[in-house]
């Protein structure tokens, strides 16, 4: 295993050039769990712990590395973890609003290239929560894809893809069977050396159960659905990373119970891109879509060109990222203010031969 086959690239090369004159390793977080993580680098795999001095500059959990984060590394000189001294910048980020009432980010997978977003077809889709993910993954920065599993089980495939590929805007829509193999292929050209895909979805879908097909083994548990509603139970507990036999690399995550925006604006204007166009040609730049003169949105409504859920889907979305912007100004604030205090606090702390020069005290 290269670093080049984990996804390092010249880009990453150059911003690892400080550490390396630390004597630092550039290795990639595999797995994460509580008290440590998975790091995976090319000299092998090893248990890494964040060092005292990084773990001072965390202040939100947002600051912390997660799965697909490159970092700096320092191998043990006997026995015990090895030491995570740095976080390489992070290219892309599938984050989310934490579950709960509170502001928080929780970044789910870093330095990805494409989001599946995985849906079964042993049930009709659920479309607006497929927008709600899509919204999600063109945030990211990320190339977004909607994957239909368990095709084998459906026998109206093709127009419940007809029926996805209405709402996916710009996004790539794919029917696969794990079981028949079916639809694979689609997914292993998006998969080549050296690239990185998030897998994202309720329990039940699938999604371990597609590793397993495109890695060819089953290292991923599988749990079966309940018949009578297809729901699933949570067979992936953490997200963690897997190498491909067949080259790229892909991130299983726990089934979400709860979707909430992390900002957003940008990825409803994707995920809507049909709405989002019409929205321009209304009369006014502020307008809500609702009883406004000469918007378009409510025209198009009157014409039979937009659907009337999805544009409720649009404008629940939008709000939503609207309101999370305001708390996170707020939330900004804070940790300015947290972060001044701390390095106020650090010089504080320092001895007066280093706080001053010259010849005073």
């Amino acid at each position: 295993m290269t670093l080049t086959d984990l996804g390092w690239d010249a880009g990453f090369m150059e911003a690892f050039k400080p550490f390396a004159a630390e004597g630092w390793l550039p290795g990639r977080i595999g797995t994460q769990f509580r008290g440590g993580y998975g790091i995976m680098a090319e000299s092998g795999d090893f248990l890494g712990d964040i060092s005292g001095r990084f773990r001072h500059r965390i202040l939100s959990p947002n600051d912390a590395p997660c799965v697909g984060d490159w970092v700096a590394f320092e191998r043990p000189k006997q026995s015990g973890p090895s030491t995570i001294h740095a976080l390489l910048p992070r290219r892309t980020q599938f984050s989310r609003a934490s579950a709960g009432l509170a502001t928080t980010q929780q970044v789910l997978a870093a330095n990805i290239d494409h989001v599946f977003v995985v849906e079964s077809l042993a049930e009709p889709p659920n479309l607006r929560r497929i927008e709600r993910f899509l919204t999600l993954a063109w945030e990211s920065g990320a190339k977004p894809h909607v994957v239909l599993t368990k095709s084998d089980l459906c026998p109206k495939t093709k127009e419940l893809v007809e029926a996805t590929r209405a709402i996916a805007g710009n996004a790539e829509v794919s029917a696969v069977s794990s079981r028949t193999g079916k639809g694979m292929k689609t997914l292993r050209k998006f998969l080549k050396p050296g690239r990185t895909a998030v897998l994202l979805g309720p329990s039940g879908v699938g999604k371990s159960t597609l590793i397993n097909s495109l890695n060819d083994d089953d290292t991923q548990e599988v749990l079966p659905v309940r018949e009578s509603d297809q729901k699933g139970r949570h067979a992936t507990k953490s997200r963690e990373l897997v190498l491909l036999p067949e080259g790229g690399l892909i991130i299983d995550t726990p089934g979400l119970r709860e979707i909430q925006l992390w900002e957003g604006q940008v990825g409803v204007g994707e995920a809507f891109a049909d709405i989002e166009e019409l929205s321009r040609l209304c009369r006014f730049t502020s307008c809500r879509h609702e009883s406004e003169p000469g918007c378009a949105v409510q025209e198009g409504l009157k014409g039979g060109k937009l659907d009337a859920v999805r544009v409720a889907s649009f404008k629940k979305l939008l709000g939503e990222s609207k309101t999370f912007e305001s708390r996170n100004q707020v939330r900004t604030q804070i940790d300015e203010h947290r972060r001044a205090k701390k390095l106020t606090r650090s010089l504080r702390d320092l001895p007066k031969h280093r706080q001053f020069s010259g010849d005073g005290e």
